[in-house]
């Protein structure tokens, strides 16, 4: 059995294809999910809505706290701690992590960034030793073998690699480098663009994108599948 952390980071309630403009990110996370359960019903599912309930962001004594050794730490330290503490738990505990992730002004939801804040935590999910020879920090969580799905959409055209204007999109580059840093490097990514124009492009896209789910979930459950049947015959 596996666990499947699903986050969408929207301000959108509701996804593109039941509402009247709906996320096109909640759209794709949400097609991944039925895909996934229908394939893998007995695998353990953990819901996050960032979008629609932030995380608190970083603060001045959550800061004091991070950084203040576990058994130093005060009552309020672990107060203020507690959240994070919480969204760490749960994505250490996820084999797989499902985000949906809109590009906001060429980055990610400031609701993501927030989220992103809590669970790169020092002690947690990256060393640091200042006295530590060569590279002063290290990702906590490379051992695990973690996978994480980027579900994100664009109201332009051309952000991926060598598009149009590929230097202008820090979404998926941001998140592929933040959970490097905590030792998560197995990253897949898929978009929707030309929600902004609302024509034949933007329904081909959705089709292209929608193609694209259905094809990982079928590739990543197989994978699963001959892992255990592999593991059954030694």
């Amino acid at each position: 059995m596996k666990t499947v952390l699903h986050i969408d980071s929207s301000a959108r309630p509701g996804g593109s294809e039941v509402a009247t403009y709906g996320s096109h990110t909640r759209r794709l996370s949400g097609r991944f999910m039925r895909k996934w359960r229908e394939r893998r019903q007995d695998d353990r599912v953990l819901c996050r809505d960032v979008g629609l309930n932030p995380p608190t962001p970083v603060s001045a004594q959550w800061i004091h706290a991070a950084f203040t050794p576990p058994t130093d730490r005060t009552l309020w330290m672990e107060a203020v701690l507690h959240e994070s503490d919480m969204l760490v738990d749960e994505l250490i505990s996820a084999d797989i992590i499902v985000a949906g992730v809109p590009m906001y002004n060429f980055s990610v939801p400031a609701q993501f960034k927030a989220y992103i804040d809590n669970v790169v935590r020092v002690g947690r999910t990256f060393g640091f030793d200042r006295a530590r020879s060569g590279e002063p920090y290290w990702p906590l969580l490379s051992e695990m073998n973690k996978k994480l799905i980027i579900l994100s959409s664009r109201g332009d055209f051309g952000y991926d690699p060598s598009g149009r204007v590929a230097d202008q999109n820090h979404v998926e580059a941001s998140i592929r480098t933040a959970f490097a840093y905590i030792g998560i490097t197995d990253v897949q990514s898929i978009a929707i663009e030309y929600d902004e124009f609302a024509d034949e492009r933007l329904t081909q896209s959705i089709q292209a994108a929608e193609n694209a789910v259905d094809a990982l979930v079928a590739g990543l459950t197989t994978q699963s599948e001959m892992r255990i049947n592999a593991d059954a015959l030694v």
